[in-house]
């Protein structure tokens, strides 16, 4: 099998694409566009590889349509190659993508996990989101009318990136999606749940963003010394529940 080039091929039932990255890793890309058929394939091989590690295996990066694999190079040539060749003219790109396209053909008989379900509670509009007033008048919708729109949804993690337990959900009912602001706000409370397109998230740290604001949950979603130290993870299922303002401020100052 080529190593050092692109490789595209059919293992098994999927179809996917091996995509060297550097030296020391390889992006598998189990689809072209962001729909659920692609992320239950790739949230299926991210299982079997926390359970089948291949020798010099460091970890798996999940993203919406691929799953980038890191491995040392070193470690994977004396694990997977073979111990006869004395001509050191193996290849460790070779070897693993060998192994990925092997594994890849065995994930039909593999059984997914049952996705697990989390409730955030919210507490919406006010000064805890102050867009909200403004994603209403897009829609011709009244603030109550988002509200329960947003809350009515199941939403699916696609995703963790861009700030440490930041889940990237889709689902959002059309009916709400917003653009971003045109100009990103320099600090985001922690907490702070957001729209940006056809897209929902929560805030888990106090960061910059563009993001439209409709409501804060009191829900730590990135606890840095707990284990897992993310509330989310790729797979879950989300729901939002409204509380209100008094049930935020107690729940806020029982975690104090």
């Amino acid at each position: 099998m080529e190593g050092l080039s692109d490789i595209y091929g059919k293992y098994g039932a999927i179809e996917a694409k091996l995509l060297p990255l550097g030296d020391s890793a390889i992006t598998v890309q189990l689809g072209e566009t962001i729909c659920r058929q692609t992320h239950d394939r790739v949230r299926q091989l991210a299982e079997h590889l926390e359970r089948s590690r291949f020798a010099g295996m460091i970890e798996h990066v999940p993203a919406f349509l691929s799953v980038t694999v890191y491995f040392d190079p070193f470690e994977a040539l004396a694990g997977l190659g073979d111990p006869a060749d004395l001509s050191g003219s193996a290849d460790p790109m070779a070897l693993v993508a060998g192994w990925l396209a092997d594994n890849l053909a065995k994930l039909e008989e593999t059984a997914q996990e049952k996705p697990r379900l989390t409730e955030i509670p919210v507490c919406y509009g006010g000064e805890l989101g102050p867009d909200l007033p403004e994603v209403a008048a897009v829609h011709g919708l009244s603030e109550q009318e988002v509200i329960e729109i947003h809350a009515s949804a199941e939403y699916l993690v696609y995703m963790l990136g861009f700030a440490p337990g930041f889940a990237y959900l889709g689902g959002l009912p059309k009916s709400i999606a917003t653009p971003r602001k045109q100009t990103p706000r320099l600090s985001i409370p922690a907490g702070t749940v957001g729209i940006a397109g056809d897209q929902t998230g929560v805030y888990p740290i106090a960061t910059p963003g563009g993001w439209q604001l409709i409501g804060k949950t009191p829900e730590p979603l990135f606890l840095p010394d707990a284990t897992p130290p993310t509330l989310l993870r790729a797979g879950d299922i989300v729901r939002f529940r409204p509380i209100s303002r008094e049930e935020f401020d107690r729940r806020e100052a029982e975690r104090r």
